[in-house]
């Protein structure tokens, strides 16, 4: 079984219990996720199951969209609501208009610090054991990218948004920077992942549902195939004898491709245009592999090969 589950996570669990679950409950071992929810937060978590894991460094880069409240008024040890204050309550709230200036100065480029309470790793231990063993250590901020950061409610001291930002993101700390810069604290209290890249929550399954339906052999019905991912990625189609060269691994000229783009990526120049990808697929319809593009030769070259030849 190769593909994507769109999983609705819910409050409590954390990421590894829902990749446990979906191993166990598919019977399959190469099971595994794409992007972390806190226990905290709910919402939409790719798993990827069989050859589909190989796929992470794709999807790592993808843009996620959650929504979710803000608590204004004060700030604790884990920046969202399971953690401690760490200040008095303050009712010092900004009015509507400077509340949505200071949100503002959160979108495009920003540094960001992580929160001390998280997976994020210390020279190869996660802070939040460095935090339970009262280990000092201090952090370096990160840049991340926030597409919009959307007011969709005020209603004090609740701030209810929708964000959406790159890969590695801390909401957390976005609420507990907004509050400080609002000089009355503030926590996250409650988030839901709504979508990740192309794929919407709205397409997703609890994991009962999940159960019921692979427990009546009807798998199709939440499984997304290898063969519609990232479609993003032009589709080649080769023939049998390329299909080998493909399935080892060897670079080879397509037919498929214009002339076009080959010559613009030939204009291109040291790493100034994005490096073009494509799925390769048989004449069958399977996905064999993904390639870049070499100038030299007009040829492709097969980085990421499924079902390989030429494997033990």
């Amino acid at each position: 079984m190769d593909g994507l589950i769109l999983v609705q996570k819910p409050k409590g669990f954390t990421s590894h219990d829902i990749v446990s679950l979906i191993r166990k409950t598919l019977n399959e071992k190469k099971v595994g996720h794409f992007g972390t929810l806190d226990p905290s937060a709910t919402g939409l978590l790719l798993v990827a199951v069989g050859k589909a894991t190989r796929l992470f460094p794709f999807y790592l880069r993808s843009d996620k969209t959650y929504e979710g409240r803000i608590r204004l008024g004060f700030a604790t040890d884990t920046y969202d609501s399971e953690g401690n204050p760490v200040s008095e309550e303050s009712k010092n709230y900004p009015d509507k208009k400077t509340l949505i200036d200071h949100m503002k100065r959160f979108m495009g480029e920003i540094a960001q610090v992580p929160p001390p309470y998280s997976a994020k790793k210390y020279k190869g231990q996660p802070l939040y054991k460095l935090v339970r063993r009262r280990e000092e250590f201090k952090l370096k901020s990160n840049k991340v990218f926030v597409r919009f950061f959307k007011l969709k409610e005020y209603s004090p001291p609740h701030i209810f948004f929708e964000i959406k930002c790159s890969s590695g993101t801390y909401i957390r700390s976005i609420a507990h920077d907004l509050g400080q810069n609002l000089n009355c604290g503030a926590h996250l209290d409650q988030l839901v992942r709504t979508a990740i890249g192309e794929f919407h929550i709205r397409k997703s399954h609890t994991i009962e549902k999940i159960k019921e339906l692979a427990s009546s052999g009807q798998t199709k019905k939440f499984l997304e195939p290898m063969e519609t991912l990232l479609p993003e990625f032009p589709k080649i189609v080769v023939d049998d004898r390329t299909a080998t060269l493909v399935q080892n691994g060897s670079e080879f000229i397509p037919d498929s491709i214009p002339d076009t783009l080959f010559s613009e990526e030939k204009a291109s120049s040291r790493g100034e245009k994005k490096q073009a990808i494509f799925r390769i697929f048989d004449s069958q319809g399977k996905l064999l592999a993904f390639a870049t593009f070499r100038s030299e030769g007009n040829s492709l070259h097969p980085f990421v090969v499924f079902d390989s030849i030429t494997s033990p």
